[in-house]
């Protein structure tokens, strides 16, 4: 019975691990990477603004 016990211990954790994968997939579908890449864009136009500017 025992050996049972460790048998399900990593099932339990596989379960487990692949319940969360699948819900961290589930919210980063629903947001984009627009945002972040319009920022990065300001960013570089920023930098090279000042590189020739000065």
């Amino acid at each position: 019975m025992a050996a049972l016990a460790w048998l399900l211990i990593p099932l339990v954790a596989a379960v487990g691990a692949s319940l969360w994968g699948s819900w961290a997939n589930r919210t980063r579908r629903a947001r984009s990477d627009g945002p972040e890449l319009d920022g990065y864009a300001r960013f570089r136009a920023a930098m090279e603004k000042s590189r020739t500017g000065g």
